[in-house]
């Protein structure tokens, strides 16, 4: 299984994993309509869900560690694997397969994904993938969509059908699209560093803000920041409670730090 979704290997293409041996992509309209279903009586029910190089994003992060119990950080060290691609500017986070079942995901048994309504966006996106770029003069995405046709799958031959709009909501991929563009803006974005000399200290803090996000919790509320920084009252006790908030938050503290945007206000002493 190849999921493909919101996180980008360049502006122009999201891809999350390594395309697999004679898989098709075919491009899907918003119009068009595809037979697809997915349930245990299927004979290839979770075969699909091994040998994944499944990149997470920190939304996904948020839900499963959520999810889990698992404080951010105890989850990136049981559960993921960060990887360093030659030329990238940033770190990625791969879900990490179990050794041994074949290298299955942890999160799947035989009666299915235990995770399921907070599975990643690449997994609710399956079979269909998504590509998107960004520009500076279009805030929204620019999206594509296509089927990623396995030979070892069978959903193809169900008979159940769907529009592509239909497959979205039926997915529950809202959430997760509005957050992982902001997201993959600040990944795809070419401008360069405020702090040329600190590439260390830029990967670093993207790390935390991206990934780590009950550290990042800690250094907001544990550090001189909110005496640098005007975050009123009512945004401050939104951001010691509610994940989705902070990690917006988190995005507009990476376009400041790393890039100068002014998406942060300093306070006047």
């Amino acid at each position: 299984m190849t999921h493909t979704s919101d996180t980008p290997a360049s502006s122009l293409n999201s891809s999350a994993h390594t395309d697999p041996p004679k898989a098709q992509f075919v491009p899907l309209e918003s119009g068009q309509s595809f037979r697809f279903d997915c349930h245990p009586g299927i004979s290839c029910f979770t075969a699909c869900c091994a040998k994944l190089r499944l990149i997470l994003t920190p939304y996904d992060i948020l839900r499963l560690k959520r999810r889990l119990g698992m404080p951010s950080g105890k989850f990136l060290e049981v559960h993921t694997e960060t990887l360093f691609d030659t030329g990238a500017r940033f770190p990625m986070v791969r879900l990490r397969m179990q050794d041994a079942e074949g290298g299955r995901c942890p999160f799947v048994s035989t009666a299915g994904c235990t995770v399921y309504e907070d599975r990643p966006s690449a997994c609710r996106l399956y079979p269909v993938g998504r590509a998107s770029a960004f520009t500076e003069a279009q805030p929204a995405a620019q999206e594509r969509f296509f089927l990623v046709k396995e030979p070892h799958c069978k959903g193809f031959a169900e008979a159940r059908e769907w529009t592509l709009r239909e497959w979205l909501s039926h997915e529950g991929l809202n959430d997760y699209s509005r957050m992982n563009d902001a997201w993959s803006r600040i990944v795809t974005a070419a401008k360069p560093f405020v702090m040329k000399a600190a590439t260390e200290r830029n990967i670093q803090m993207f790390f935390m803000a991206s990934y780590d996000l009950d550290r990042f919790r800690s250094f907001l509320f544990g550090s001189s920041f909110l005496r640098h920084f005007d975050v009123d009252t009512e945004l401050q006790e939104k951001l010691r409670t509610r994940d989705e908030e902070l990690l917006q938050f988190a995005f507009r503290w990476l376009r400041f730090s790393l890039f100068g945007e002014q998406t942060m206000n300093i306070l006047q002493k």
